[in-house]
This record gives structure tokens, C-alpha cells and sequence, in this order.
């Protein structure tokens, strides 16, 4: 009977952590095989520990080349659509215009359209326009699917910003330049940054849109795809290993500062 309360009182955090052990599984695989030391091209099954993809994980012709393709990408497609994206957020929240709604419903189009059939629609948009497909024709298809994720994360936290602190702001002489760098926009930095990382997320990661767009271009996941078929090096375990680390650390951090900032306001 203790036991069923006690199960009762702690389900929802069981169930949580379950569900987060589910969903961090694959990056304990994939950590685990980037030590692994396989004796063919096949990265499936484990022989024995080894260190010598984490000595040289630069070891794979391209892999490297790809990886540095794929983070300038999605640096420039992050900027660009964050860009974009909270000045429409802005826009859709602030101002009143025809077709405002209109504006508002096409923004989830992107978000609820597959992938595949958008990127047909850019490949054939491309092919009309004359566009060498390559770099720039990938990053401005990126630009334009983040762009309605960085809009709706923005545009969430303006929607909850109070309108009295930008006119207290007004109140004691702040110029409308003022008032946005010193008050609108810390306030909305939050939902920018969710945005922003969520943009290079989705642009780093995608391959679909990528692979239909560019060309002879080869972006990180395409390499990790074509490689999938003659055989998966440890290198490729590596690096998503790192990537992994570092998107958990930068949590962390950005928890540690949150956390900071509340102790000093308190």
C-alpha cells in the first residue's frame, strides 16, 4: 500500500524521466559508438573500446569540409531569419494592416507543409529563375523555412510583454530608439534567442530541402547519408557526440545566468 502511494504521489515525475531517458537514448548510443573500434567499414556492432576517432575525427576525406559547410549555413540562415522573423513578429503583434490575418494563418504554412513538397516547390522556383544550384540557393531555402519558427517564438514573447513599461520608458523621456534597445528589447530577448536557436537547429540539421537544392553542394547530413550507404566511419559518432555536449552545456550556462540575473532582481 506504501509503495502504490508513493507511486501515486511521484507518478508525473516518473513518467518524465522516462520519457527523457527515451528521448536521450539515441545520443547514449551514439556516444557509446564513438568509442568503439569496428574491424569492418560498419559502425553497427560493438568490438572494442577505443580512442583513435576522438584522436583524428578529421579523419574521414570530406567529413570536415561538410561539417564547416553546414555551420556557416546555418550561422547565416539563424541571423538572417531571426532578422526577419522578429521584425514580422513586431509587425503582426504592434500594428494593424489589410490582410493582417491573412499574414498570420501563411506563417504556419511552412511549419505544417512537408518538407518534401516544399522543397520541390523551391527547386522548381530555382530552376525558373535560372539559379546555379549551390550555397546560396541552400541558404536562402533555409532562411525561408526558419523563418516561421523564429516568427511564432518571437511573437509569443511580445504578445506577453506589458505595453506600460515601454510607455513608463516614453514617460521619462526615453526617445522611441531608446525605448526599444533599452526596453523592448531586453525583454524581448528571450523569445529572439529561442528563435535563433531553434533556426540553426532545424537549418543545421535539415536534409531534405538541402538535398533538393544543392547541387553539387554537400552539407553535413547529406555526407552522414551518403556515407550511410558504403559504411558509417566513428568520426560521424564524434561528432554528433560533440554536438550534443555543447548544446547541453550552452543549456546549462543559460540556466546559470537565468538563474544569476533572478537572484540579483530578487
Amino acid at each position: 500500500m506504501a509503495f502504490v502511494n508513493w507511486l501515486k504521489r511521484n507518478l508525473v515525475v516518473i513518467a518524465g524521466l522516462l520519457t527523457l531517458g527515451y528521448l536521450l537514448l539515441p545520443n547514449v548510443v551514439v556516444t557509446v559508438f564513438s568509442f568503439n573500434k569496428p574491424n569492418g567499414r560498419f559502425n553497427y556492432t560493438w568490438q572494442r573500446f577505443s580512442t583513435d576517432a576522438w584522436k583524428d575525427p578529421c579523419g574521414v576525406a570530406g567529413m570536415c569540409d561538410s561539417l564547416a559547410l553546414s555551420l556557416q549555413i546555418a550561422l547565416w540562415a539563424t541571423l538572417g531569419a531571426t532578422a526577419l522573423g522578429t521584425m514580422i513578429a513586431f509587425a503582426l503583434v504592434r500594428y494593424r494592416f489589410r490582410a493582417r490575418g491573412a499574414v498570420n494563418s501563411l506563417i504556419f504554412l511552412p511549419m505544417a507543409m512537408p518538407e518534401v513538397v516544399m522543397a520541390a516547390s523551391l527547386l522548381t522556383l530555382f530552376l525558373n529563375m535560372g539559379a546555379r544550384l549551390g550555397f546560396w540557393t541552400v541558404l536562402i531555402a533555409h532562411i525561408m523555412f526558419c523563418l516561421s519558427f523564429v516568427v511564432i517564438a518571437v511573437k509569443a514573447r511580445v504578445m506577453s510583454m506589458d505595453p506600460r513599461l515601454e510607455q513608463a520608458a516614453q514617460d521619462l523621456y526615453a526617445g522611441p530608439f531608446q525605448t526599444f534597445v533599452r526596453v523592448t528589447l531586453p525583454i524581448a530577448a528571450p523569445g529572439i534567442a529561442a528563435g535563433a536557436l531553434l533556426a540553426f537547429a532545424l537549418s543545421f540539421d535539415d536534409f531534405i530541402i538541402t538535398n533538393f537544392n544543392a547541387g553539387s553542394t554537400v552539407t553535413f547530413p547529406m555526407f552522414v547519408w551518403g556515407s550511410a550507404q558504403r559504411g558509417t566511419p566513428v568520426q560521424i559518432n564524434v561528432i554528433g557526440t560533440a554536438m550534443f555536449v555543447v548544446a547541453v552545456l550552452f543549456v546549462l550556462v543559460s540556466m546559470a545566468v537565468g538563474n544569476r540575473r533572478k537572484r540579483r532582481v530578487a
